[in-house]
C-alpha cells in the first residue's frame, strides 16, 4: 500500500505517470494482459510468480549482495526516478484490484534491471494477498529476505492476509516468524489473528490472543471486537458476548454496529437468558429504533413466558404490529404463559377475550398455563372464578374459554361437583357453554362413573343447540363401558359412524377390551372394524387379547443367569 503522500503526487502527476508507464512497461503489453482473466496470469506467470535472485539479472546474482534502501526513501525521492516509478504503477494497479497486472509490472521491472525494495516485495504480497496465493508470498518473502531486505509489520500482514479461512496453523508460522525478526504486533496484527479463529469458531483461542492486547498497551479493532462478539453469540455463550460487549463500548470510542446488538438479542433470547434479554431488547428497540424481524420476536416471546415478562411480551407483539405480521394464536400463547408465571390469572383471562376480538380463536390449549396455576386446589378454583365475576361486573366480556378452563381445574381435581355448580353458573359470567364445556363435564363423569349425569348433559347439549363432535360421542362410549350393562356404548359407537365420523382408535381399543375381559365374543367384530378403519393393534392390546385380559403387556423373557466361570 503506497504512503498518504506518495498518493497525492500520483494524483497530481497522472498525466506524466501514464506516459512514464507507456515508456517504461511498454503500455500495449500491459493493456493486452489486463485484460486477461486471472486463470490466464496464473499459467502465464507460473514459472516466475515472484522475484528470484536469479531472474533479477546480474546485480541479484550473489544473494550475499544486500540492499538497505527502505521504502520511504525511495518514495522520498524525486519521483522520476525508475523504481519510484514502478512502486507507483503497482501501487495503482492493486488500487483498481488488477493483480495481474502488477506482476507483469513485475517481470518488466526484473528485464529492465529496477532494483526492487521494500514497497516493491509488499506490492508484490499484497497482491498475493488478494488472490491468497500463501506459497507464492512465501516465496516471495524469502527472496526479499536474501536480498538483505528487513521485513516490516505490514509484510507480515500480507502474509496472513494470504491464509485460506481453513488454514490455521501457517498463522502460527507467521507469528513466529515476526518474533525472529523482532517485529512487534500491533492492534492489526491481532484482528488478523482474532478474527480468523473467529470465523473458524476457536473462541477459546481468540479470547487468549484478545488477552494479550490489554498487556502491549493495545486496543481491540472494531473489526476485532465484532469478530469475537458475534463468535461466542453464534456458539450460545449470549452472557460472555453481552461482557465482551459492554467492556469494549466502555473503553473505546465507537460503538458497535447496530447488526451485532440484533446477534446478541438473538442468542440472548434463543438460550432463554433473561437479563440479557431484556438489555439487548432495550438497545435494539428502544435506543437503535429497529424493529427485530418476526422469528427474533417469538424467541423473545418465549423467553419473556419462561421469565413472567409481561411488559418484554407485549412490547414483542407491539413489535409484530409494526412489522405487519398478521397476529395467530401462537403469537399470545408466550403472553397468557408470561401473565401466569406473575399469577395474573384476571390480565390473563382478559387476554383470552382480546385474542377473540382480533380475530384468533384462543383454544384450551392456549389456556393452558392458566389451567396449571388454577388446579392446585380447590382454593385456586374458587378464586379464578372470583375473578371472572370481577370481569364481569367491570362490564367487560369473559371469554368461554376462562370458564372451560375453570371447569377443567375442577375435573382435574376430581372435583365433579364444583365443576358442574360452574356450568350451571355460566350464564352469571355471561357466558354461552360450548361443545368444549360439555366435553369436559362428560370427561368428569366418565372418571366419576356417573352416566345419569352423562344423559343429562348430553341432553343439554342437544337443547341448547350445541352440535356434538367426535369428542363427545367417544365419551359417551367410554362412559357407557363404565357400566355393568354397556350395550349402549355399540349405539354410539353406530351413530359415530353414521354422522360419517371416524371413530377414534381408543374407542376401538376400549371397547374390546371391555369385551375381552367379560368373555364377550364381540370383540372379534371390533378387532376387524378396528383394522378396517386403518389402525394397527399394539403390542399391548394383543398380549391383551391373547391373555385373556390376563395383563397388559408382552411379557419379558427373563434373562438367563449365567454364573461366572471360576479359572482354578
Amino acid at each position: 500500500m503506497l504512503a498518504s503522500s506518495s498518493r497525492h503526487v500520483l494524483k497530481g502527476t497522472q498525466r506524466k505517470l501514464l506516459q512514464a508507464a507507456a515508456e517504461v512497461a511498454n503500455a500495449p503489453v500491459v493493456a493486452a494482459a489486463s485484460t486477461q482473466r486471472l486463470h490466464e496470469w496464473r499459467r502465464h506467470a507460473g514459472t516466475a510468480p515472484y522475484l528470484t535472485s536469479t531472474d533479477l539479472g546480474p546485480s541479484y546474482e550473489s544473494p550475499h549482495r544486500r540492499f538497505a534502501v527502505g521504502a520511504d526513501t525511495n518514495f522520498r525521492s524525486p519521483t522520476n526516478t525508475p523504481l519510484a516509478r514502478f512502486n507507483m504503477m503497482l501501487a495503482s494497479q492493486l488500487d483498481r484490484g488488477k493483480t495481474h497486472v502488477v506482476f507483469t509490472i513485475a517481470r518488466r521491472m526484473k528485464a529492465e534491471g529496477v532494483q526492487p525494495d521494500r514497497s516493491t516485495y509488499n506490492c508484490l504480497l499484497q497482491a498475493c494477498a488478494q488472490e491468497r496465493l500463501y506459497a507464492e508470498a512465501r516465496g516471495i518473502f524469502e527472496d526479499m529476505v536474501a536480498m538483505g531486505i528487513h521485513p516490516d509489520r505490514q509484510s507480515f500482514h500480507y502474509l496472513m492476509e494470504t491464509l485460506r479461512p481453513h488454514e490455521q496453523s501457517a498463522i502460527f508460522d507467521v507469528i513466529k516468524m515476526m518474533e525472529e525478526w523482532s517485529v512487534l504486533p500491533n492492534e492489526f496484527t491481532y484482528e488478523s489473528i482474532i478474527t480468523r479463529l473467529a470465523e473458524n469458531q476457536r473462541l477459546e483461542l481468540a479470547l487468549q490472543f484478545l488477552a494479550k492486547l490489554g498487556p502491549a498497551g493495545l486496543s481491540p479493532t472494531l473489526k476485532t471486537a465484532t469478530a469475537v462478539i458475534t463468535c461466542a453469540a453464534d456458539l450460545g455463550f449470549p452472557q460472555l458476548a453481552l461482557d465482551l460487549a459492554d467492556s469494549y463500548e466502555s473503553t473505546s470510542v465507537r460503538r458497535l454496529e447496530p447488526e451485532v446488538w440484533v446477534d446478541l438479542l438473538v442468542s440472548c433470547a434463543e438460550s432463554l437468558y433473561s437479563e440479557g434479554t431484556l438489555r439487548t431488547w432495550r438497545k435494539v428497540v428502544l435506543d437503535l429504533d429497529i424493529v427485530p424481524d418476526e422469528g427474533c420476536c417469538l424467541q423473545v416471546l418465549h423467553t419473556a413466558a419462561q421469565h413472567g415478562h409481561t411488559s418484554l411480551a407485549l412490547e414483542a407483539i407491539g413489535a409484530l404490529k409494526k412489522l405487519n405480521v398478521v397476529w395467530a394464536e401462537h403469537h399470545f400463547a408466550p403472553v397468557v404463559e408470561a401473565m401466569c408465571a406473575r399469577s395474573e390469572i384476571k390480565e390473563a383471562f382478559i387476554l383470552l377475550d382480546f385474542m377473540r376480538k382480533n380475530g384468533m380463536t384462543p383454544t384450551l390449549d392456549t389456556a393452558s398455563p392458566i389451567l396449571a396455576l388454577i388446579s392446585k386446589d380447590t382454593d385456586t378454583v374458587d378464586e379464578a372464578w372470583g375473578k371472572l365475576e370481577e370481569i364481569r361486573e367491570n362490564g367487560e366480556v369473559v371469554d368461554p374459554v376462562a370458564l372451560n378452563v375453570v371447569i377443567q381445574a375442577a375435573v382435574a381435581l376430581k372435583d365433579l361437583q364444583r365443576a358442574v355448580g360452574t356450568y350451571k353458573a355460566a350464564a352469571q359470567v355471561g357466558v354461552k357453554p360450548n361443545i368444549d364445556t360439555f366435553n369436559l363435564l362428560l370427561e368428569g363423569c366418565i372418571y366419576a362413573r356417573h352416566r345419569q349425569l352423562g344423559d343429562r348433559l348430553l341432553s343439554d347439549l342437544k337443547n341448547m343447540g350445541v352440535k356434538a363432535d367426535v369428542t363427545t360421542y367417544k365419551h359417551m362410549v367410554l362412559l357407557c363401558l363404565t357400566q355393568t350393562t354397556y350395550e349402549d356404548a355399540f349405539f354410539y359407537l353406530e351413530e359415530m359412524k353414521a354422522l360419517r365420523m371416524v371413530p377414534p382408535l381408543a374407542v376401538y381399543e376400549a371397547i374390546i377390551r371391555k369385551l375381552v375381559s367379560v368373555g364377550d365374543t364381540r370383540y372379534k367384530v371390533a378387532l376387524e372394524e378396528l383394522k378396517e378403519c386403518g389402525y394397527e393393534v399394539s403390542p399391548k392390546l394383543e398380549s391383551f387379547i391373547s391373555s385373556g385380559g390376563a395383563h397388559n403387556g408382552p411379557t419379558k423373557e427373563k434373562k438367563p443367569v449365567v454364573n461366572p466361570a471360576v479359572v482354578l
